[in-house]
């Protein structure tokens, strides 16, 4: 796996695109529509709801998000990407010399000059109520939006989507039966668990602390695990105080912060933290930004090291 570096900047820019999208709130282990579990039906809107035509044929591909990016390479395309959003660089898979684009205002014109058949973009780059791809949309490029899923359920559809659109669905029923196999023995365990431990998941440092409530597919994971977010009762991504940290008194407090050197010393040795439970047993752990923050199939990967951070002596193999 390469290795790369999220800047704080983009954390905070995931943070609002996500808080602005619809909640496809479910159970993670609810079937799919039934539609999504028979042979796949002609596609009519992107992920937005956005009318949209998808070329019979799909060889050249621009991805403006790494999550989508990562999806596109797990169906076994990524040898048609010809361009990626800059944080999609370091992506296994990319071919090696592909240009990068900035996901906020990214080079229409370098864009239309590739002429690609497909482009893959995310809700974050109309953070600003502004839509850059508009004009590659009027010279009869299609774009496709996908923004970022605030539910497990929504991550499904995602991938079922891309993967219908490359004619891929077979694989992204694979993928997706991979993940609910996993999540129902990440249940199946849970219900064994009988006190339920606090956990506290920090997003973005100090002094700007950053995590999430309800709505949120991070907390879907932390319930699922048999566990409970210390800030279930907020709503979708929040910023908070030291004082409401300290005053809920985490069992576990998790990070999936990159952009300091170290996050979980960082944690351990703030000022006034010293007597929650989570620092005092030295329960501070790193989950990775990449399978945390990317609302995709690598959430999985998440799951597993959340669930042996919290419950070692439940989930570890």
């Amino acid at each position: 796996m390469k290795k790369r570096l999220y800047l704080p900047i983009f954390a905070l820019i995931i943070v609002l695109s996500l808080s602005a999208c619809t909640s496809e709130q479910a159970q993670p282990d609810q079937p799919l529509d039934e539609n999504l579990d028979q042979n796949a039906q002609p596609i009519t809107e992107d992920r937005a709801g956005n009318k949209i035509d998808i070329p019979s044929e799909i060889d050249r591909i621009i991805s403006i998000s790494p999550a989508n990016t990562e999806m596109i390479v797990a169906l076994g395309h990524g040898d048609k990407l010809i361009a990626v959003d800059k944080y999609s660089e370091n992506i296994d898979g990319v071919p090696d010399d592909v240009p990068f684009f900035d996901i906020m205002n990214p080079d229409v014109e370098q864009l239309v000059a590739l002429e690609p058949d497909i482009i893959y973009a995310t809700g974050m780059s109309m953070s600003d109520g502004n839509d850059p791809f508009k004009t590659i949309k009027d010279l009869g490029i299609t774009v496709a939006y996908i923004p970022s899923s605030d539910s497990i359920e929504g991550i499904y559809k995602d991938i079922i989507f891309i993967a219908d659109s490359l004619q891929a669905g077979e694989k992204g029923r694979e993928i997706v039966d991979n993940m609910k196999t996993e999540i129902a023995r990440f249940k199946k365990i849970s219900t064994t668990i009988e006190n339920k431990k606090k956990v506290y998941f920090e997003i973005a440092a100090a002094p700007n602390l950053y995590s999430f409530g309800s709505g949120v597919f991070l907390n879907e994971m932390i319930e699922l695990l048999g566990a409970e977010n210390i800030l279930k009762d907020q709503e979708k991504w929040v910023s908070i105080s030291d004082e409401v940290i300290v005053a809920s008194n985490p069992d576990i407090i998790l990070t999936n912060v990159n952009y300091i050197e170290n996050a979980v010393d960082e944690i351990k040795n703030r000022t006034g933290w010293e007597n929650i439970t989570a620092v005092k047993n030295g329960n501070v752990y790193y989950i990775d930004n990449n399978f945390s923050s990317l609302s995709n199939q690598n959430i999985i990967k998440a799951l597993e090291q959340m669930s042996i951070a919290i419950y070692p002596e439940v989930y570890k193999k």
